[in-house]
């Protein structure tokens, strides 16, 4: 497929767009809307095509509300590491839409898949839970693309969480989403607005050699 200007700038758009949305609409996505979205995460990269991410759709009450216990303990005690005014401007923040939302979503990495065969983790197995990450990424692209907004929610207990859904034992907890119309467009990312934190840091350089660095275990002497 030929790449067009009109591509790239679509893309630029989205990217720009694409923020960690908190306020949300509470009205239902079109089923077939959400099934076309959950269809997205088979086009996300994956160490060795492992496709390790196991998303579980929340739509029961109950588990969404001890979801949002899980939640307030840990904001709660999150809150404790700050002092005077950082704690303040932390209490201020709003730092999950589990009530509003419409779509909630567990997501855990299943640390041995039999897919893939082994192929590239062997040396870093991460790589599978940074697998699980780029489908997030790529959903989170895909709602942005149709007008929706995702918010990630890391401010919970992995084992309290896993706990909670009885996965099974090789699923490790990576994040959990909320899904819907957002209540406001914008693309100034909700913690510069509130003055927590902007990007200062374009965060790459170049490459150096460490001088005097020593040689590699299959390098030969002379």
């Amino acid at each position: 497929m030929q790449m067009t200007d009109s591509h790239r700038a679509a893309l630029d758009d989205i990217l720009r767009w694409r923020r960690d949305v908190r306020h949300f609409r509470t009205e239902p996505l079109p089923e077939p809307l959400f099934a076309a979205l959950m269809a997205r995460l088979a086009l996300a990269p994956s160490v060795g095509n492992a496709r390790p991410w196991r998303f579980l759709r929340v739509r029961d009450a109950g588990l969404r509300a001890q979801v949002c216990e899980i939640f307030e303990h840990a904001n709660s005690e999150a809150a404790q590491g700050y002092d005077g005014a950082a704690r303040r401007d932390y209490a201020a923040l709003k730092l999950a839409g589990l009530r509003e939302a419409p779509e909630h979503l567990a997501v855990f990495t299943e640390t041995a898949p039999a897919e893939g065969r082994g192929l590239g983790r062997a040396s870093m197995p991460q790589t599978l839970e940074f697998s699980t990450a780029m489908a997030i990424h790529t959903l989170w692209l895909a709602a942005r693309a149709q007008g929706l907004g995702l918010g990630w929610v890391s401010i919970l207990d992995p084992q309290a969480m896993t706990r909670l859904f009885d996965v099974p034992p090789g699923w490790r907890f990576t994040g959990y989403l909320c899904l819907g119309w957002p209540e406001a467009e914008d693309d100034t990312p909700l913690l510069h607005r509130s003055g927590w934190q902007e990007n200062t840091d374009p965060g790459w350089q170049e490459a150096r050699a460490r001088h005097g660095a020593a040689p590699s275990p299959s390098a030969k002497g002379p």
